[in-house]
């Protein structure tokens, strides 16, 4: 590819939703918008987002409840959402033709929940808005004058334009594009680059008992984080066991401060199997429960899900022939700090897996 001769008002560099939204809103006001992307596709990382369903946005529409979760540094944040927030997302892709749902946490999702039907109608607003797009092209650096970037080099030829938008996709999937090679620009160009840290990934554990309950999907419990036996973070949802640990949503809503505190020493991950339950009023459950001659193990499916059962005989002590109304007072105790406390420690990050850099 030669180097095109016509200068656009406007180049954005990355082909994922921000650079699509980009490209499709300065179109629409007017400017003559070139959108460059190294894949052959658009939208690659979005389509696996959500297990492949893609949460498009929250349901907190109050900006400031919802850069308090972010912690000091959302505050950057308000300015940006005032202006294009949760609620104008929806209005978005309602007005673009696609049905959305809420479900629990405030998480909305496409109807379908399908996200290349999210893809397509950012497609189609590229289209409307007669975006010139580039496929196939990566980007090898910029020619900058006096502080300027004149034009973006790619591996194929330059592209002059007036202002250029990166968007890049941080570092989060390699393996989708995003290598963090906006981070280079950014600081080959004179910006001062914060070491990114990993955010929204799974939980992995060298603990060998999570590969007995891989694939089970625990909801409406909670796990909770300590650090020198104080408790520092707690979530409440849903969670999944996998093959190398933790994941589901609360395990990455929990995994930036899992990383945090990694950074300064040990951290223990504590699961509360029946967190609308305290520990006398589940005594109490019990104690009615183990009044008949039923075996432990014909027992445990009504606690919890069958695949825990052998767990939960594990970490108990509590032989799974033994009667219910033969199990003694500490052996009962030693049950229910199990169910409210089911521990993990020897924890690390999964950096590997799809993972947001912040």
């Amino acid at each position: 590819m030669e180097k095109i001769k016509e200068k656009f008002d406007l180049a954005v560099i990355g082909g994922g939703p921000a650079g699509i939204m980009a490209a499709g809103r300065a179109a629409e006001l007017g400017a003559r918008v070139v959108l460059i992307e190294k894949n052959q596709v658009f939208g690659k990382k979005l389509l696996i987002t959500g297990n492949g369903r893609c949460n498009i946005t929250q349901a907190e529409f109050n900006d400031k409840k919802f850069v308090e979760k972010l912690g000091k540094n959302g505050q950057f944040l308000l300015s940006a959402l005032s202006v294009f927030g949760p609620e104008e997302t929806i209005k978005f892709f309602e007005n673009n033709g696609l049905k959305i749902k809420e479900e629990r946490g405030g998480r909305i999702f496409p109807v379908s929940d399908k996200a290349e039907d999210v893809l397509n109608v950012l497609l189609k607003y590229l289209h409307k808005n007669k975006v010139k797009f580039i496929l196939g092209q990566e980007v090898i650096g910029f020619n900058v004058k006096k502080r300027i970037i004149e034009s973006v080099k790619l591996k194929g030829g330059e592209i002059a334009a007036h202002r250029f938008i990166l968007c890049t996709g941080g570092k989060s999937y390699p393996q989708t594009g995003s290598t963090g090679s906006g981070y280079e620009w950014a600081e080959k160009m004179g910006h001062k680059i914060i070491n990114p840290k990993p955010a929204l990934v799974p939980v992995e554990t060298m603990e060998n008992w999570v590969l007995d309950v891989q694939g089970l999907n625990l909801k409406n419990i909670s796990v909770a984080l300590f650090q020198n036996n104080k408790k520092l973070d707690y979530r409440f949802g849903e969670m999944l066991f996998t093959h190398f640990g933790l994941s589901g949503p609360i395990i990455l809503d929990l995994s930036k401060k899992i990383g945090e505190l990694l950074a300064v020493g040990e951290v223990v991950l504590e699961i509360d199997l029946k967190p609308a339950i305290d520990f006398l009023t589940l005594d109490k459950r019990l104690q009615r429960d183990f009044k008949n001659n039923k075996n432990f193990k014909n027992y445990l499916p009504e606690l919890v899900p069958r695949k825990l059962s052998g767990l939960i005989v594990r970490f108990s002590k509590i032989s799974p022939d033994k009667k219910l109304n033969s199990i003694t007072k500490e052996e009962r105790k030693k049950l229910i700090s199990v169910l409210k406390g089911l521990k993990l420690r020897r924890l690390y990050l999964m950096i590997v897996y799809p993972v947001l850099y912040i």
